[in-house]
């Protein structure tokens, strides 16, 4: 029987740990809390991973000798990164020539990705800087996280943002596109005001949707929606055929100027809508199983004793 080579790899290297280290680390862990020893665990395994990428980037361990050395350790600097398992320190290795940081963590970057993600969906949902760093704490991390800091995590929201914004959709063609625009409140000038969201929203030949864009204004008038719809041109969006949307007369004026040629829907469910602020209540129920039915095209009878049957238990 042929013995295979054994291909030595990073995990290969994080699994030969240190024995004698791993029942030091099993001592400490039966005598802390859940917490602590979440928190342990998660610092011997960040640190085993960090000593593999080195043993693996300068070619042997310590104080090992082999002909792939490339490098020679030279000590080690502290770090703390804070996580969901709490603050974490770790040493981070150096040198004798040139520099090394390992890809697990970031530079410049004292919060690992998931607490990272943590920060950025809750300033999303628009919670305050002062309560993101309460929420932090609650974590498990003592040192917390400074307004300045979420500030600067949140930027990388931006610029993924603008990135998401910005591609192109020349590759694409989408015959259908949804326009619809809604209203949130977002901080402007250091004051909660209510702004208007406009989508678009694209339906390729073969069924499948996709976000063309977004934009923020004042208001969804007229200009706004001509300027939303010319820079979706502007990024490729091309053979438009049908578009889809409710019956505002700015909106329908934009759709006319720029994307011409396409024809116009009113939407289903904005009529719907339209129809039913308009209706009787002692009707209401009636009227939408027969607006329902008319708009799916149903030949059957089955809509109409629906909306009879709501009528009658109205």
């Amino acid at each position: 029987m042929v013995k295979r080579p054994r291909i030595t790899t990073e995990r290969n290297i994080a699994m030969a740990l240190d024995q004698s280290a791993l029942l030091e680390v099993l001592d400490a862990l039966r005598t802390a809390d859940a917490g602590e020893r979440i928190t342990q665990a998660a610092e011997t395994i960040y640190q085993a991973l960090i000593d593999a990428e080195l043993t693996a980037f300068i070619g042997a361990s310590p104080h090992e000798r082999t002909e792939t050395r490339s490098n020679q350790r030279n000590g080690s600097r502290p770090r703390t990164l804070s996580t969901v398992a709490g603050d974490l320190e770790l040493r981070i290795p150096k040198l004798r020539t040139g520099s090394f940081f390992p890809a697990l963590l970031e530079r410049r970057r004292r919060v690992d990705q998931c607490l990272f993600a943590v920060v950025m969906e809750a300033y999303l949902h628009g919670t305050s800087t002062r309560k993101v760093d309460d929420l932090v704490k609650a974590l498990g991390t003592d040192t917390g996280i400074s307004k300045s800091e979420v500030s600067r995590i949140c930027k990388d929201l931006d610029t993924e943002v603008a990135a998401f914004r910005d591609r192109p959709l020349g590759d694409q063609r989408f015959p259908y596109v949804f326009l619809d625009a809604t209203y949130c409140k977002a901080r402007v000038n250091h004051r909660v005001v209510s702004q208007a969201v406009v989508i678009a929203t694209g339906v390729a030949a073969d069924g499948r949707r996709e976000v063309l864009g977004f934009e923020v204004g004042d208001s969804e008038d007229g200009a706004f929606w001509t300027a939303f719809l010319r820079s979706l041109k502007s990024r490729g969006l091309a053979g438009v055929q049908l578009v889809i949307s409710d019956a505002h007369a700015g909106l329908r004026s934009a759709i006319d100027a720029v994307l011409i040629g396409a024809a116009w829907q009113r939407c289903r469910v904005h009529f719907l809508r339209n129809v039913r602020a308009c209706q009787d209540n002692c009707v209401s129920s009636c009227g939408r199983w027969c607006l329902v039915g008319c708009h799916s095209g149903r030949r059957s009878g089955n809509w109409i004793a629906k909306a009879l049957s709501a009528s009658v238990q109205r």
